[in-house]
């Protein structure tokens, strides 16, 4: 069967968007996702992943279309993949996030595999650009990803080199300015409404009602449930912090018949075999809600915080009170929400709303 595969520089929130599209699947043999080829599905594809750096390779479709096609990388050599693991222990001794430790790790990697194994003592600047015009410029890849190979490669030979790359030789890009993806109330309304299953409804209604990382919820323990006080501990979240979150009352009701129901043994939301509840596993149910719901947008679900962010300042609700509940570190970090919030733009008469136009 022809399909279309998908391929992109690790990105969390794309891996998301991918596995949000209809008839995506991942092949872990060839390691790639891809979909099924219907005469419909390219443009389909293409308007699904506007704006995201997602290559589209067509070479089972048309041979016509053919896109540049990159050499593979060499192997890692076995004396470099030591280097990396000393690196990899390294942060994971100073507890960096293990996201953050995968990624440079990675990044490092796909950087001395481009560099055919060159002994890291020969390593100079010149280097570090040439794999960004001809690694990173040529094949398109995100700013995201430009800027964690600077952070990951300056910290390897900072630390296991005891020397200082020049930065300056690759121009750090300025983050791109993105606006949070918001669903309306009625749109988030639905979502909550479309599973019956009482775990699953209750994975939407703390993504929402509490503005929960999807790691957050997933870490969250029984004990963390603080009903007569009306909230919840997270614990470690984004940059290891502590913080508290208000607990609807309204969902008292439903959290206790679960947890009578279920009897989760140590985390909140368990998986059938016990342990924390798996992120793909989550990811499922947002996407069968979304579904179910009729709403053909490609969410995720960490589009449910941002619609808790800005449906917050949207009521009125002071920004440095959202700022804590969603454990920013940052006011500028939160103050984004003000962008999408429509509660002064509602304010605004447009100048036509003063013309005596007959329409």
């Amino acid at each position: 069967m022809p399909v279309i595969r998908m391929e992109f520089p690790f990105d969390f929130d794309l891996k998301e968007l991918v596995k949000a599209y209809p008839d995506a699947a991942w092949y872990p043999k060839e390691s790639v996702w891809a979909v099924p080829y219907a005469d419909t599905r390219v443009s389909s594809l293409l308007a699904h992943f506007r704006g995201n750096n997602v290559w589209l390779d067509y070479s089972l479709v048309k041979k016509a279309e053919l896109p540049q096609v990159w050499p593979e990388l060499p192997p890692l050599a076995d004396r470099i993949g030591a280097e990396i693991q000393r690196f990899r222990d390294w942060l994971r001794n100073r507890r960096y996030a293990e996201a953050t430790v995968k990624n440079y790790c990675d990044s490092i990697s796909v950087f001395f595999r481009f560099l055919e194994n060159k002994d890291p003592e020969e390593v100079t600047n010149e280097d570090m650009e040439l794999f960004n015009r001809d690694y990173i410029l040529a094949r398109g890849l995100s700013e995201s990803y430009q800027s964690l190979f600077i952070n990951g490669v300056k910290l390897y030979f900072a630390i296991l080199e005891d020397r200082k790359l020049e930065p300056e030789i690759i121009r750090r890009p300025r983050r791109a300015k993105k606006l949070p993806h918001v669903l309306s109330k009625e749109e988030v309304k639905a979502i909550l409404e479309a599973l019956t299953y009482p775990k699953h409804r209750l994975i939407l209604l703390l993504l929402y009602s509490c503005g929960l990382r999807r790691g957050e919820l997933i870490n969250l323990r029984v004990t963390d449930i603080q009903l007569e006080r009306g909230v919840l501990m997270v614990r470690k979240g984004k940059g290891n912090k502590d913080r508290l979150v208000r607990f609807p009352p309204m969902l008292r009701g439903i959290l206790q018949s679960y947890i009578k129901a279920s009897q989760p043994r140590e985390y909140l939301i368990e998986g059938q075999k016990g342990g924390a509840y798996s992120e793909k596993s989550l990811a499922e149910v947002f996407k069968k809600a979304l579904h179910l719901s009729g709403i053909n947008k490609p969410a995720t679900p960490h589009w449910l915080r941002h619609s808790y962010a800005t449906h917050l300042h949207e009521g009125g609700t002071d920004i440095r009170f959202i700022q804590e509940l969603l454990g920013h570190q940052s006011s500028r970090t939160t103050e984004i929400y003000t962008h999408v919030s429509t509660r002064k733009i509602r304010e605004i008469r447009s100048p036509i709303e003063d013309m005596d136009l007959e329409i």
